[in-house]
């Protein structure tokens, strides 16, 4: 199975799954975007178990592109795992400090974020669409973490998964001034005279919005893979019926 890893040490694990000609619907991780649902829950227990965890472990939200976050405990354990309907409604990104329970985000071009608090031991998963980047939901959940749960921001160490790169994520004056009105975005936008259309950086600007929360540069790691262009990526601006990387993250038990 196709997993970009990013993080395996002594205490978290975190990686994204990508798409994988070999596996059932291309390696679709989507319950809510699949033609078979089957297909995707096989998908999700090769990955279980490549991973060392059950089905069961899962934590999955229903997106809709929200600024909303939700605070996982060890009773949510499987919600969204094995059924739809089940999943955390209209939720965006996930937290926890429950080990052994694996926080998913669901992307095809959306910028998935993960990441851990090294004191604390608190991960947290975030899809930021467009819309999520503008309405700073991962702005906001660090703003929370740091004041409700008293993380030190000097202490998380942040993932962002691949991503629509600066190139292929062409957009018009509307959400271009969603993003202008923002104040901090104009570097990572740039204008293309030829087409009219404005082309914009959601990779950089989440970065940033973890810079604004405090976060040191150098603990904020992007992969800049294109999910438009990699032969690996599920790009729904390419395909409407793309199916969806998952990028998760996970507190591994203390032994």
């Amino acid at each position: 199975m196709k997993t970009n890893m990013y993080i395996n040490n002594e205490k978290f694990l975190a990686g994204m799954t990508m798409k994988d000609g070999a596996a059932p619907e291309l390696n679709n991780m989507a319950l809510h975007v699949c033609e078979d649902p089957d297909a995707v829950l096989e998908n999700r227990k090769k990955l279980a178990e490549d991973l060392g965890f059950e089905l069961e472990d899962f934590v999955c939200a229903n997106q809709t592109h929200s600024a909303s976050f939700h605070k996982v405990t060890f009773a949510d354990k499987g919600l969204g795992a094995e059924q739809v309907e089940t999943a955390i409604a209209e939720t965006d990104a996930l937290y926890t400090y429950e080990p052994n329970i694996l926080l998913t985000s669901f992307s095809a071009d959306c910028v998935p974020v993960v990441f851990y608090h090294q004191k604390t031991g608190l991960i947290g998963a975030v899809h930021s669409g467009w819309q999520g980047t503008v309405k700073e939901i991962t702005l906001k959940l660090f703003e929370h973490l740091k004041q409700e749960e008293g993380c030190e921001p000097a202490e998380f160490h942040v993932q962002i998964g691949a991503a629509l790169s600066q190139e292929k994520f062409e957009v018009d004056e509307d959400v271009y001034l969603k993003f202008k009105a923002l104040g901090y975005a104009d570097e990572f936008i740039y204008f293309n005279e030829t087409t009219g259309k404005y082309h914009i950086d959601n990779q950089l600007t989440v970065k940033k919005q973890c810079e604004l929360a405090g976060i040191p540069s150098g603990q904020i790691a992007i992969d800049r893979t294109c999910t438009f262009v990699s032969p690996d990526g599920f790009s729904y601006r390419q395909d409407r019926k793309s199916g969806r990387h998952m990028s998760f993250i996970a507190k591994k038990a203390n032994e």
